[in-house]
């Protein structure tokens, strides 16, 4: 009789999930088990207790097993659920197959071979209920149960903005009569019962909460003395929250040997994260927790109620909209010339103007602006000195300012330039008139999403990931820097749900400092290693470095519970804010240190310009300073000045791809700008153009991207030859597909499989050109040795393409012809039909004459005595002859061949 017991079988798959398991984590276990009948699925060591109760009660209706039930043995294949990452059991080796099946976005890269199932839904059991859906798969009520839990858990019963219709769909289906859920079982475990203890003290806190209203809105602080309480606080803050709607609460329990404040918000208005931190404690603007001693919470009451009024939502203040950072400054005894060198290098449209004071110390004297500079140029009076034309004067404003004191400033002053300075009377940045014209439209304004920002930075980061940028912030502010996250990402965040998932720690982190010195620090306390680039001011903060470990129980510490190293990044970048010119068109630009503004100055396009900050008290502000969002809103590709091609004209091929990525449109001042610099392509190095073309060929539909740079002239100026056929976009779309491709020979596959496809899109686009196109088209661009293997492998196919098909030629003619193609080559000819007459001679090739070699070797033909020399390469080259074309079958037929050559050589 067979044995019945699974648990004796050789252990061939199983399934894993997080660890803290809920009860999302917990129903795709389950429905993995459904979908996948002969896998086995371990629960993890830590269960969150709602989940650890459950399964007290119904564990033995479900196939989950302890890893310690696990047999030795061989772990063919593992499923990761809900996760991309678990405690591995023994039995993994270098070929155990991977699938994970996770419904959160991308994050980094997967292991080489590592299968993907994913998708944008607010819970992961439903992609696997989908799936069970579609098979129509039998459901017990305990079941069915347990998969409607894990969907009302991550989604907050349909109520979560990730939630999507798929969502409802899938609770939908398993909420139909025939499939029993229990929804007494789904509330008991949703909505956990109080314990006695529990409801006394929420009864406390309901007679003692204290109502304020802060700028409109409710906020409730509920105090209670509770020394001998144990039980968790936080299902509580919930409950009382929602007993009594208000916007923000503030618990304050006296226990036996602290105080805990909890405090929830449902409001951008109030951030408890803010209040939190300045009580001594943590979280994030919607939940926060602090722990105080030596005080009664009658007194924190009052802290509380003071720190509300500094870190609420106030006005717009010059902090939200000034640059960061001292400001490019002239001194009186510098010439007009040079100011306006200064003016025309960094774009501004007027700087201040620093001397000496009777006491020896740096002050303000003035402002020169752009049309003063030019009136005096336009007198000729480039010579005179900075002090005869500046609007003399001492104006300035502090960060805290509001913008209605500034608004006056400029109206009684004049100056459309005012320095920002510090409480020392340092100049720590500057605010202009467009800074002020900017708030016309709020939606802008640095704090107006912040809210909308920071929800979707954790729906994009992994919780990890969100709190090392955290963490990020928290240690520039100790070194009093600011820090941004900058560019593409922030632009793919905000054009969130229009693009695939973000790569989300392919960011570039921007600190207005020293980001060396800010790298230096990290790795002084937590350990790992940093590469500095001295020259641009950059540093890489390696995690990951095995000679270099992070100090894990250090570092963890400030994230949180649960985290382990392997949930962190390989690596971080800091960049020092910066500011760059260009000396003369196509030249590589000269960088200086900078303000964020100007560092986002010098990018290419607007919808590029965007930058979030990460210092704790500004946590997710956007900074929109040249109109990034309006543009991604309407859909345009717009250079930030009319000089932005000639500068750099390898923009012109960025501004296609992002064009056709986003299915955007170039605007058509930019247009007509990038027309007019195409031939300064011609002044751009190989490998510049190269790496543009490159980046276009790793897009998902990189045909959409050479049409239209074709469709504008611009491959023709950079090779005249360089077309797009009609018959590359059929072509492409073969290569994406090939892998799946049913009638494609196993063999052809695996030749296509040695490259990868940006190379093969290469052989592609090329392949309709004559063969000495491929060889000025190599000298034009560089292009790589294994392209050009390739590129050499399609012209000898073309090159031989009449002898090939124009009479019968024996196997070791074609064989000779075809040696000298790589098997890549010949691959990409067959899977693109280029010619139907060569399948057959090219297919036989690939599968069988390419490996006919004779069986007599080097050795062989010493042991018949032939001495040594270039004769042995004339023998075995015709022991091949004579084999393909069946002149030979044996090896005894061989040696006479290799005998007969020798005595006549």
């Amino acid at each position: 009789m067979a044995d019945s017991n699974p648990m004796t079988k050789s252990v061939q798959e199983i399934i894993l999930t997080h660890e803290h398991t809920d009860f999302d984590a917990l129903a795709s276990l389950l429905a993995a088990a459904l979908l996948f009948p002969d896998t086995i699925p371990l629960l993890p060591y830590q269960l969150n207790r709602n989940v650890r109760e459950f399964l007290a009660l119904y564990r033995n209706q479900f196939p989950f097993r302890h890893p310690k039930e696990l047999p030795r043995g061989k772990v063919e294949r593992v499923i990761l659920v809900d996760t991309r990452a678990a405690n591995l059991p023994k039995g993994i080796q270098d070929d155990t197959e991977f699938i994970v099946i996770d419904h959160h976005s991308l994050q980094e890269t997967l292991p080489p071979g590592w299968q993907m199932w994913s998708d944008a839904v607010g819970a992961n059991t439903t992609l696997l209920v989908e799936k069970l859906i579609e098979r129509a798969a039998p459901l017990s009520a305990v079941q069915a149960t347990l998969l409607a839990l894990g969907i009302h858990e991550d989604t907050g019963s349909l109520t979560y903005a990730a939630t999507t219709y798929r969502d409802v769909r899938a609770l939908a289906w398993l909420m139909e009569p025939e499939r029993g859920v229990n929804l007494a079982v789904l509330s008991q475990f949703l909505q956990h019962p109080l314990s006695a203890e529990q409801r006394a003290l929420l009864q406390t806190l309901i007679d003692q909460s204290h109502f304020t209203d802060f700028e409109g809105h409710t906020v409730v602080i509920a105090c209670a003395e509770a020394p001998h309480y144990t039980s968790e606080l936080s299902t509580l803050a919930h409950r009382l929250r929602n007993f009594h709607e208000c916007d923000a609460l503030f618990m304050v329990v006296a226990l036996s040997e602290m105080v805990q404040v909890v405090a929830r918000s449902t409001t951008d208005a109030i951030d408890v994260g803010q209040v939190a931190r300045a009580l001594g404690g943590g979280g994030h603007p919607r939940a926060a927790a602090a722990s105080l001693h030596d005080l009664t919470p009658q007194a924190i009451r009052a802290q509380i109620l003071t720190l509300l009024q500094h870190y609420g939502l106030a006005s717009v203040t010059v902090r939200q909209i000034m640059s960061v950072g001292r400001p490019q400054t002239l001194t009186p005894n510098q010439t007009i010339d040079e100011a306006a060198v200064l003016m025309r290098r960094y774009g501004h449209e007027g700087f201040p103007v620093l001397g000496k004071g009777a006491d020896g110390s740096e002050q303000l004297l003035g402002v020169l602006t752009r049309r003063e500079a030019d009136r005096a140029l336009n007198h000729d009076l480039g010579n005179a000195l900075v002090h005869r034309f500046m609007q003399a004067g001492h104006v300035t404003v502090r960060p805290t300012d509001s913008v209605q004191h500034l608004r006056k400033l400029m109206i009684e002053s004049g100056w459309g330039q005012i320095p920002v300075v510090d409480d020392a009377g340092q100049i720590i940045g500057i605010v202009t008139r467009t800074d002020l014209i900017k708030l016309w439209d709020e939606t802008t304004l640095p704090n107006q999403r912040k809210a909308e920002i920071n929800e979707r930075l954790h729906r994009v980061l992994s919780p990890a990931q969100y709190a090392l940028l955290q963490l990020v912030g928290e240690e520039v502010d100790r070194m009093a820097y600011a820090v941004y996250v900058v560019g593409g990402f922030v632009r793919d965040l905000l054009l969130d749900g229009k693009e695939e998932p973000i790569g989300a720690m392919d960011m570039d982190i921007v600190i207005e400092g020293d980001a060396i010195a800010f790298a230096e620090q990290m790795q002084a306390r937590y350990g790992g290693r940093i590469v500095p680039h001295r020259r641009f001011g950059t540093a890489k903060w390696l995690l990951h470095d095995a000679q270099h470990p992070v100090r894990a129980q250090e570092l963890l510490a400030h994230l949180h519970d649960g985290f382990t190293v392997h949930d962190l990044p390989a690596n971080l970048d800091f960049v020092t804010a910066r500011t760059e010119f260009y000396t003369e068109p196509t030249a590589l630009p000269t960088v200086e240190r900078g303000s964020i503004k100007l560092d986002l100055h010098r990018r290419d396009f607007t919808i590029n310009t965007l930058a979030l900050s990460l210092n704790p008290d500004r946590w997710g502000e956007l900074l929109d300073f040249y109109g990034g969002v309006n543009d991604l809103n309407q859909g345009v590709i717009r250079v930030l000045h009319s000089l932005s091609f000639v500068d750099d004209p390898t923009r012109i091929l960025r501004a296609v791809r992002y064009e056709q990525r986003f299915d955007f449109a170039i605007a058509p001042r930019t247009l007509e700008l990038l027309r007019d610099a195409i031939e300064l392509l011609d002044r751009v190095t190989a490998a510049r153009i190269r790496h543009e073309l490159d980046r276009i060929l790793e897009e998902a539909r990189p045909e959409k991207s050479l049409q239209r740079l074709a469709e504008l002239g611009v491959l023709q100026q950079i090779q005249p030859e360089l077309t797009v056929a009609p018959e590359v976009h059929e072509h492409f779309a073969r290569l994406r597909a090939s892998d799946t491709a049913p009638a494609l020979d196993p063999v052809v596959k695996a030749a296509l499989q040695e490259e990868p496809l940006p190379r093969l899109y290469w052989g592609a686009l090329v392949l309709h050109l004559p063969a000495p196109t491929h060889v000025a088209l190599i000298q034009r661009l560089g292009l790589r040795g294994e392209t050009q293997r390739l590129m050499a492998g399609l012209a000898v196919l073309q090159e031989n393409h009449a002898a090939l098909t124009n009479g019968p030629l024996a196997p070791s003619r074609i064989v000779k012809i075809l040696d000298r193609a790589t098997p890549t080559a010949i691959a990409l000819w067959l899977l693109l039909e280029v010619e139907p007459a060569l399948t057959e001679i090219l297919t036989r090739y690939l599968t069988e004459w390419r490996h006919v070699r004779p069986l007599l070797d080097g050795r062989a033909l010493q042991a018949l005595g032939i001495p040594r020399g270039p004769l042995y390469g004339e023998i075995l080259a015709a022991l091949r002859t004579a084999r393909l074309d069946g002149a030979i079958t044996t090896r005894a037929e061989e040696e006479v061949l290799a005998q007969q050559m020798a005595q006549r050589a």
